[in-house]
């Protein structure tokens, strides 16, 4: 596939708390083929901690 299915951007970034929902949302990103940009980003508000990943669709890059 060329493009991200269902008209998704190439570039996305994926915010929320550092939970098992933020895991499911990263994980099905990696499954439609979406690849990890970087490392996370992870930061504290007072009471959670939030967590930002981005990702990239198409191949890795060598």
């Amino acid at each position: 596939m060329i493009t991200p299915p269902d008209g998704l951007p190439v570039y996305r970034v994926l915010t929320g708390p550092d939970d098992s929902a933020f895991c499911h949302r990263v994980s099905e990103m990696l499954a439609l083929g979406y690849r990890l940009h970087e490392g996370p980003s992870v930061t504290f508000d007072g009471e959670r901690v939030i967590v930002a990943q981005a990702v990239i669709w198409g191949e890795q890059q060598p």
